[in-house]
């Protein structure tokens, strides 16, 4: 009788990305991982601030990443995804062996040191499966706050959600609104309002999700509502009006 493999033991396979700054290594990762039954869909990055984006836009399982990469270096980048709502689980996979340390403080999954083995590879594929994947698991409980990576002229700075007075759709991304300045994300607004929504952020309009915390003043005139957020009036859509009212009476009185 042949052997139940790992991947019919998991719901569905394993969604990955794959983030090397040197072509030739990436493409024999993706190669190699191809040919592993318990992966699924492969997505590629070049260097970290693309990783970044990618993984803004899409729940993923597992990144396999160098260290050393332009932009945002394989630590830092896993220092960031540790913040994610669902983080992905981190595969190292690098030639350098004196980061082993400070990755494993980040809880990587695994190290894998170049030139890549085919068979050193599918146990760092086991390992992933046997930890689980945490996109699987239920929603954590919001106990903190969370960092937002955002990339401007080619420089990745970082938002904390805490910040963030009010969202705004604008496509497939959003803009994050904080007290001085406005960030654009690749991260769709509905996506936001679902991993926000126990962080206290509510939908108001169709393309707005604001922070309670951050709602100075609510105004109804002429059947029609709006919010003060500092210095802005946001509209609130009629379906939206009794819910954000009951939401800041609650809120208002918890506070108090």
């Amino acid at each position: 009788m042949r052997p139940l493999s790992l991947c019919a033991m998991t719901d569905s396979p394993l969604r990955a990305l794959v983030a090397d700054d040197e072509e030739p290594a990436l493409a024999e990762l993706v190669y190699l991982l191809r040919q592993d039954e318990r992966i699924g869909e492969i997505q590629t990055a070049s260097n970290g601030p693309e990783a970044l984006k990618i993984l803004q836009a899409a729940d993923l399982d597992v990144v396999f990443c160098d260290i050393k990469m332009p932009g945002l270096d394989g630590i830092d980048l896993a220092r960031v995804l540790s913040k994610f709502a669902k983080p992905p689980r981190i595969v190292f996979v690098t030639a350098y062996d004196e980061h082993a340390v400070d990755a494993f403080d980040l809880n990587a999954t695994d190290y894998v040191m170049k030139p890549v083995r085919a068979e050193r590879l599918t146990e760092a594929v086991r390992r992933v499966v046997s930890a689980g994947t945490p996109t699987a698991q239920p929603p954590p409980i919001d106990t903190g706050d969370e960092t937002i990576p955002v990339e401007l002229a080619g420089v990745t700075r970082f938002v904390q959600r805490s910040t963030v007075r009010y969202v705004e759709a604008q496509g497939d991304y959003a803009r994050l609104h904080t007290g001085q300045n406005s960030h654009l994300v690749r991260i769709p607004l509905s996506t936001l309002e679902e991993r926000w929504r126990d962080a206290g952020f509510t939908r108001i309009h169709r393309s707005t999700l604001v922070a309670l915390a951050h709602v100075d003043e609510m105004r109804v005139d002429g059947g029609r509502c709006a919010v003060r957020v500092g210095n802005d009036w946001l509209p609130v859509s009629r379906r939206h009006t009794r819910e954000l009212r009951d939401l800041l009476v609650r809120s208002t009185s918890l506070r108090g």
